[in-house]
């Protein structure tokens, strides 16, 4: 195996003080939750908490709205490993860490990896408080988290002709109408950060096909395909983009708005997870 810092057995060493906290059941799923969307760890049974910083090769999360921590539990009577917030770019942190919680979720036994967002709408057809299914997404943060040397299991050429698996999708479009919600879908667009957008690049993101915009998420996604895992996610329009709103972007304008659809998005993912 490899031995770079984040690869397969920094990895599979984390993976085993994982299980040495939480248990050693396999999870039906690992879930990576974004920015105000963390509420859903409420939600699991039997929860054990583990913060990050006591996880090998885990850094503390630093953003507000992410808690920074991983849960093992159960969600709908399923074993679940959840992260409540992840590791971002625009923090100093590299691209392989970025997508190295995924690597600890694939060597805890996770099958398939659920993420979820916090994001600027670009379709003036969204609203706050939408909820976005994942269809597909632009990678303009210009990282890949997979330069450098091969690691153990991982494809090196991984094909992303759908990086977001068409029968997970199904099956979100299917417990969202069950539910009564309105499941928009989308391309997210992922950019650096920790700017928000000007206007122009806005107009730019819209003329290249991002119908949403955010900081995270391409990384975890480049990851779990190299590794074979299956991926769906859902991003949470928390505000129309710049140049489409009416008044300058702020955190906490993130912030209020996931907490306010948190409701929904729980009982949409647990309905998921149930039926996995």
């Amino acid at each position: 195996m490899s031995d770079s810092a984040f690869g397969v057995a920094a990895a599979s060493k984390a993976a085993d003080a994982i299980r040495q906290r939480i248990g050693s059941a396999t999870p039906i799923a690992g879930i990576i939750l974004g920015t105000g969307l963390g509420g859903l760890a409420q939600r699991i049974a039997n929860p054990i908490d583990v913060p990050f910083a006591e996880v090998p090769g885990f850094p503390s999360a630093t953003v507000v709205g992410h808690a920074g921590k991983l849960i093992g539990g159960t969600l709908s009577g399923r074993p679940v490993v959840a992260l409540a917030g992840r590791f971002h770019m625009y923090e100093g942190h590299d691209a392989a860490l970025a997508g190295f919680p995924v690597r600890v979720l694939h060597a805890l036994g996770a099958p398939t990896l659920f993420v979820s967002n916090a994001a600027g709408g670009i379709r003036r057809t969204f609203r706050a408080g939408d909820l976005m299914l994942i269809r597909d997404h632009l990678n303009l943060m210009f990282r890949n988290p997979l330069i450098g040397p091969l690691e153990s299991g991982d494809t090196r050429f991984p094909d992303m002709s759908a990086p977001y698996d068409e029968e997970l999708c199904a099956q979100l479009r299917v417990h969202a109408a069950q539910l009564g919600i309105q499941l928009q879908e989308g391309v997210y667009g992922g950019l650096l950060g920790p700017t928000y957008e000007t206007p122009t690049e806005v107009r730019m993101l819209a003329t290249l096909g991002a119908d949403a915009v955010g900081m995270s998420t391409v990384p975890e996604v480049i990851v779990a395909r190299a590794i074979g895992m299956r991926v769906a996610g859902i991003s949470c329009i928390t505000n129309l983009a710049s140049g489409i709103s009416p008044h300058p972007l702020s955190h906490a304008e993130v912030i209020e708005t996931t907490t306010r659809v948190a409701a929904q998005f729980e009982s949409l993912v647990e309905r998921f997870v149930g039926g996995l």
